[in-house]
């Protein structure tokens, strides 16, 4: 039998991974200067990348050269400083040499007795977001890979506890604010759309509680089961958060699972400035972390953390015959029995190696100065000509849109779309939009730690360069 070696020498390793870091440095370091909105004709060029898998290596060098100069710059930018769109996402080098170890190492992680010591590390991490979010002695979390998987296991474990086997007469509630991840979520978990009410908010974006409340009589007087309730430490559209402590006395009241998404806000729990705002979060059920948001992680990098811990190991605890008998449930944490993966890779390491090499207090430092710098920019865009400044950042995030003296709605529609394209061109920062309230929205979110004064600068005076066009040719256009 011939001998199929697919193992590298140490030097040839050395030299690829320094092939490799090389290329990443180089990247990272020439972020400032790369385009933000670096997609054109993207199809075409999906079009000429389809290929049939190759019979012969390639070398690494043609590989990199490929991927660098080609693939990688046909995307947003989102490590970019300069991006203030959607909820940027972070990529703290520390998170890559942590999975370079995770993966180099491939260690099995999916049961506590297969790496005990790598297991209790990842038990670390969670334990320390915990704390940070204040939470009781006796949560458990699991870390997915975003927010959509992380509701999708808390909605499982509401519908455990409360519907059991009558699945179908139960009802989630939410904002017209709220993530597309809770509806899909609650399909996934057996909650068809028809049972998801989507209650509607007050001018400022957050859910009115007392519609909520009535929504909730309603369907128990037509025989159906509320049975859990979603409420938004930050919207993904205007950064709104709902009155968090009102919803949990009304889900203590009403006997529901209150679930938080707090993917884009949570984190902001660790800033002093914003915590009255986040007040009630420590009393949810469960919650949603997206560490790749508030934390600077790399994407793919999510969590979950339920009040009761056994909830959540009664959703996924499971034994099979090949299996070690499992760890006891109050002394170690097992990953399997809290989440739906058996097969996994290291996923903590990414969590415990930052939070180590930096510290809390970094953390801290840099949330806070986000914040500081959405409430420079708001003040700042508020003042510009023809801006309106819908919502206030409650958090780092803040909605405007364009207006002049008798405008439509559709007039200031499409001229604030047309500002988020005309700055963004501009290529010093990128900005997005959304509908909210009935309008579409210009929106600005400071969430990069690459991020800093220069840019909001930037962002300040390119929206003041492009606003007088834009609703000068609006203008023209309605006359």
């Amino acid at each position: 039998m011939e001998l199929i070696d697919l193992e590298f020498s140490a030097h040839e390793m050395r030299t690829m991974a320094d092939q490799v870091v090389a290329r990443c440095v180089e990247h990272i370091t020439t972020l400032p200067r790369q385009p933000l909105y670096g997609v054109h004709d993207a199809e075409a060029l999906c079009e000429r990348m389809r290929e049939s898998s190759p019979d012969s290596g390639t070398p690494l060098t043609a590989l990199l050269d490929d991927l660098f100069t080609t693939y990688i710059p046909q995307s947003f930018n989102t490590p970019s400083p300069g991006y203030l769109a959607y909820i940027p996402g972070g990529g703290l080098f520390p998170a890559a040499l942590a999975d370079f170890i995770a993966d180099t190492t491939n260690r099995y992680t999916g049961i506590w007795q297969a790496a005990p010591a790598l297991v209790q590390l990842e038990a670390n991490a969670l334990e320390w977001l915990r704390e940070w979010m204040g939470f009781p002695i006796g949560t458990r979390g699991v870390f997915t890979t975003g927010g959509s998987m992380a509701t999708f296991n808390a909605v499982l474990c509401a519908r455990e506890r409360h519907l059991g086997v009558d699945i179908r007469r139960g009802v989630l509630y939410t904002s017209d604010q709220a993530h597309h991840c809770v509806i899909k979520s609650a399909k996934l978990a057996g909650i068809m759309p028809d049972r998801v009410r989507s209650i509607p908010c007050d001018a400022q974006f957050h859910v009115a509680v007392d519609a909520l409340r009535e929504a909730i009589a309603q369907d128990r007087r037509d025989g159906l089961l509320p049975f859990m309730v979603v409420s938004n430490a930050g919207t993904t559209n205007t950064g709104a958060v709902d009155p968090l402590d009102a919803v949990a006395d009304l889900c203590v009241a009403e006997q529901l699972w209150h679930h938080v998404d707090g993917a884009y806000g949570a984190f902001f729990q660790l800033c002093d400035d914003t915590r009255a705002v986040l007040r009630g979060i420590e009393r949810a059920d469960s919650l949603t972390l997206d560490p790749h948001k508030g934390m600077f992680m790399p994407y793919g990098t999510g969590a979950l953390l339920v009040r009761d811990g056994a909830a959540l190991r009664a959703a996924h605890g499971a034994t099979a015959d090949y299996l070690p008998d499992m760890p006891s449930a109050s002394e170690f944490y097992d990953p399997s029995q809290h989440g739906p993966d058996l097969s996994r890779g290291f996923p903590g390491l990414r969590m415990w190696l930052t939070i180590k090499l930096y510290g809390a207090d970094a953390f801290r430092a840099a949330i806070n100065e986000k914040r500081a710098l959405a409430l420079d920019a708001a003040a700042r865009v508020a003042q510009l000509p023809h801006v309106v400044l819908d919502a206030p950042p409650e958090l780092s995030l803040f909605p405007f849109h364009l207006t002049w003296p008798n405008a439509t709605l559709a007039q200031e529609d499409a001229a604030t779309r047309e500002l988020m394209a005309a700055v963004s061109q501009r290529g010093r920062v990128m900005i997005s939009g959304a509908v909210a309230g009935g309008r579409y929205v210009g929106r600005v979110c400071v969430l990069s730690f690459r991020t800093h004064a220069a840019q909001i600068d930037h962002l300040v005076e390119d929206m003041d360069a492009a606003i007088s066009e834009v609703v000068a040719k609006h203008r023209t256009l309605s006359q």
